[in-house]
């Protein structure tokens, strides 16, 4: 089904309207979204793929999910979630983490896979780390330091007192291009 010309042309019909509708989602949601709908019209009906592309409709597909994507968001916001937890402005420890994307992307050969898991499982653990006033689980875990957070920013910037130079997003850019790797669109 993907391979087809319809295929094609429901997807990109159906990224507009969206985008007329101020939403964005990646376009293997709106892909999957689309085939598991048209797959599921020619189950129902009893009917071949290529019929069932005749009850399709874009704009009708687009305000369903402009609604789910606003349902999500008011849900979470009334449970005081949905949006990501941010670290202050200039935070070390961040810094950090994005001063190891070029080197994580060369050690690895250009993986963009293995370096992005880095990232996320780094952001994952400085998350918690930042989050361990909080957290009963560790209570003693940190050992003598305990859980002094400003204490472990003082200590990243002692160690790399240039390290806020990797929210120059020019020169974390050269840095990722000087791994002899870029991310460009296709």
């Amino acid at each position: 089904m993907r391979n087809t010309k319809a295929f094609r042309e429901a997807v990109a019909q159906t990224l507009a309207e969206l985008a007329r509708r101020g939403v964005t989602l990646a376009p293997s949601t709106v892909e999957d979204t689309i085939e598991k709908n048209v797959s599921a019209v020619a189950a129902q009906g009893g009917i071949q793929v290529r019929s069932a592309w005749r009850y399709f409709d874009a704009a009708a597909l687009a305000d369903r999910l402009a609604r789910n994507v606003r349902d999500f968001e008011e849900s979470s916001a009334a449970q005081g979630a949905g949006h990501a937890p941010m670290p202050p402005v200039g935070n070390a420890e961040l810094a950090l983490i994005l001063a190891g994307v070029p080197d994580s992307l060369a050690q690895s050969g250009g993986d963009l896979y293995g370096v992005i898991v880095n990232v996320a499982v780094n952001a994952w653990m400085a998350g918690h780390i930042h989050g361990e006033d909080g957290c009963t689980g560790c209570d003693g875990s940190r050992g003598p330091a305990g859980h002094d957070w400003e204490a472990r920013m003082r200590t990243i910037t002692e160690i790399q007192p240039d390290i806020a130079k990797w929210f120059d997003r020019d020169r974390w850019t050269r840095a990722v291009n000087d791994t002899g790797y870029a991310v460009t669109p296709r």
